[in-house]
């Protein structure tokens, strides 16, 4: 995978920065998602510590699993679909709960 993505900025871009994170199981589950809707570059931070509404994770015994991080630049019309599959995939299992995503504004490509 990419640095952070092909997408390009200009004057009238609506690039936004998508930020999800996640238990590592389900790496494969939000992928689908992101391939559904057309988001070809994203960058993934694999098996990391975290602490959630489920307690610590931090790939031990004591506090087994681990979270990921997914960013990708996303066109804002494309973000009301991929909310709604992101909600609809938390919403469908307790164990899903813990998912976050958050949406930042992108002021600038500083390699443009």
């Amino acid at each position: 995978m990419s640095a952070l993505p092909e997408a390009k900025l200009t004057e009238e871009s609506t690039m936004k920065l998508l930020f999800i994170s996640f238990h590592f199981e389900y790496s494969e589950e939000i992928e689908a998602i992101l391939d559904q809707n057309q988001v070809q570059d994203f960058v993934r931070y694999p098996m990391l510590e975290s602490k959630d509404i489920d307690g610590k994770h931090f790939g031990s015994q004591v506090f087994p699993g681990n979270s990921s991080v997914v960013q990708a630049l996303v066109d804002e019309e494309c973000l009301q679909s991929i909310k709604e599959d992101l909600r609809a995939f938390q919403q469908s299992k307790i164990s899903r709960r813990h998912l976050q995503a958050f949406v930042l504004p992108i002021e600038a490509d500083l390699l443009e």
